[in-house]
């Protein structure tokens, strides 16, 4: 029941976050007065709308998108006379171009000349295009903050909250001591839960990730641990012993380091924005570069979906998988503060995912049609340098054929994901 709740949650999430970025070419497409006819979110049937002037606010029963209707988003042919389309063609790809364009033109009404989409300003059609990604990049923002700045993130202190007594091989799968095992140097040298570790060897010491790689590279050497116990700081001397622990990069693998026996206290830490700017960076570089392996990313979903290849954590995953990532993050065993925070990460993701996704471009994403208003600058200001007459819109029209096929790809993209994330789901760690 939990997880069905956090899944009905996160899907609410992701609508909401759609209907924002909708709402991202909406307001600036009704600020520089763009006739907008639909604002819907999904596809498919209507399950419910209304209308406020010329607009129809609506929900579609299949939550795999949304879009908004912008009258004029196709100018007419370089050979047709203003407001009509020519009806010949000399072949399919022609004849596509133009029912396109005469379905585009049976949407204006008289009096609509003005507020076509086309014949707006480039930077202004850049502006509305701009709109929805930038709407998600502020959802991830806020979401991002939220989590670690109103939340926090649980972090090892360099405090001691346990000492273990004793060293159990790892390929012993244990957690009771037995006749034979080794006592830890911490349970030797009189560690206690509580003592906070403020030097190694005379090193000032900051975080627990610190004491980690210290104690780690320090395996058979005497070194001297300054522990402020209450009151007072005392040295403790001790030899961290050898022995085969997992890499805390890969838990399969096993290194030869050292070992002190200590757990460390973990305590909720709240950032500041330059954290969450960070951390928004780091996750834009990682989302931007898997964009770039995007379709061998596919390949491995496909073999994930059709074979036994498991799937990849920090792979593509569709509205199926998201929602399950996102019913998985509040059904878990971590503390609540962590669950919601871990939720809340994860619509950042998606959010960044989405609006960086949209950039990309190609049409028919919004990308597509910013890089048409810009290369109409560019072309106009070619042209005023030179002193030639301005160019004419750029005819995203002629682009149809490729753009019906790159729209196809996307289809099926989406439904192998959909499949695979239903067959053989990404799965958080732990």
């Amino acid at each position: 029941m939990v997880w069905v709740l956090g899944a009905a949650l996160f899907l609410f999430g992701l609508l909401v976050s759609i209907g924002f970025h909708e709402m991202g070419h909406l307001v600036p497409a009704r600020l520089f007065d763009v006739k907008v006819t639909q604002w819907m979110v999904g596809f498919g049937p209507t399950a419910w709308s209304r209308r406020r002037g010329d607009t129809e606010y609506g929900i579609k029963w299949l939550p795999m998108g949304g879009y908004i209707r912008m009258v004029g988003m196709l100018p007419p042919g370089a050979d047709a006379p203003p407001g009509r389309v020519r009806r010949w063609s000399t072949g399919p790809f022609r004849s596509l171009v133009e029912n396109a364009r005469d379905a585009a033109w049976e949407e204006v009404e008289p009096g609509d000349e003005e507020r076509l989409f086309y014949r707006k300003r480039w930077w202004q059609r850049a502006i509305i295009m701009s709109g929805g990604p930038a709407m998600n990049l502020v959802l991830a923002f806020v979401f991002l903050s939220i989590a670690l700045m109103g939340i926090g993130v649980a972090t090892p202190q360099p405090v001691v909250g346990s000492v273990q007594d004793c060293v159990i091989p790892v390929a012993q799968q244990r957690t009771v001591c037995a006749d034979g095992d080794l006592p830890t140097p911490a349970a030797v040298a009189g560690l206690r839960p509580g003592d906070r570790l403020v030097s190694f060897d005379g090193r000032p010491v900051r975080g627990w990730d610190q004491v980690t790689g210290l104690i780690r590279g320090s395996g058979g050497v005497p070194v001297t641990l300054g522990v402020r116990r209450g009151d007072r700081t005392i040295p403790v001397t001790l030899t961290p012993i050898a022995t085969d622990r997992p890499s805390p990069t890969d838990p399969s693998t096993v290194e030869r380091v050292g070992f002190l026996g200590v757990e460390p206290t973990v305590a909720r830490v709240r950032s500041g924005p330059g954290t969450v700017g960070s951390s928004l960076w780091h996750e834009t570089t990682a989302t931007v570069r898997s964009l770039g392996g995007l379709p061998g990313r596919m390949v491995g979903v496909w073999r994930a979906a059709f074979g036994s290849q498991p799937r990849d954590l920090n792979g593509p995953v569709g509205m199926v998988g998201a929602t399950r990532l996102g019913g998985d993050a509040i059904a878990s065993d971590a503390p609540v503060a962590d669950r919601i925070a871990l939720f809340l990460e994860l619509l950042a993701s998606i959010n960044l995912a989405i609006g960086l996704f949209n950039l990309v471009p190609l049409l028919p994403l919004d990308g597509g049609h910013i890089g048409a208003a810009l290369w109409e600058a560019l072309r106009r200001a070619v042209a005023r340098v030179l002193g030639r007459r301005a160019p004419g819109y750029v005819d995203i029209a002629k682009t149809l054929p490729l753009t019906y096929a790159i729209a196809s790809v996307l289809v099926v993209m989406a439904a192998l994901l959909a499949y695979a994330d239903i067959v053989n789901p990404v799965r958080l760690p732990g």
